[in-house]
């Protein structure tokens, strides 16, 4: 029996471990606060498009960092690093990432384009990061990235094309 060469679409989701000094790095880059990137393909006139599903807040509505968040935490009690080393991993990453192409095809098959099925396949990936997670209380930022340009896809289309993916930290 020969095997089609059919393209298999998949979702891939990275954890990553990071200590307490890398909350800066995090954060300016899922929330686009470099005033640069080394990634030529990210368009920053697109930023706009970027989808936070979680922002974090303090108590009395103000915005937090990731780190005053998470310090914020650690003194009502609702986290411990009790028992960690000074160079422990404190706080994870998931992301979520799909090929390119899927939220191309398959918003075009249901009429609503490829950025649009990205906005509502992401908020329900985010549903999913949760029940592992255990409480949105645990989620220092939740963003949809759509303004990474696919180099590559963009070329062989003719037209600019999207990487959508989901950082939740």
């Amino acid at each position: 029996m020969l095997l089609s060469k059919a393209k298999i679409d998949r979702t891939v989701v990275r954890n990553a471990g990071y200590k307490s000094g890398e909350f800066n790095l995090r954060e300016r880059h899922n929330e686009r606060k470099n005033e640069s990137y080394h990634n030529g393909d990210i368009d920053i006139s697109r930023a706009d498009m970027n989808i936070h599903f979680k922002k974090n807040y303090a108590p009395d509505g103000s915005p937090e960092t990731y780190e005053q968040t998470f310090n914020r935490l650690l003194d009502e009690g609702k986290i411990v690093k009790r028992g960690l080393k000074p160079d422990a991993k404190i706080f994870a990453e998931m992301i979520f990432d799909v090929n390119t192409a899927y939220f191309d095809d398959v918003g075009e098959q249901l009429g609503v384009g490829g950025y649009e099925y990205a906005k509502s396949f992401f908020e329900e990936a985010y549903k999913c990061a949760l029940k592992e997670i255990g409480s949105e209380d645990y989620v220092l930022s939740a963003v949809l990235h759509a303004d990474e340009r696919n180099k590559a896809l963009s070329e062989e289309l003719g037209r600019d094309v999207y990487h959508y993916h989901l950082h939740v930290s």
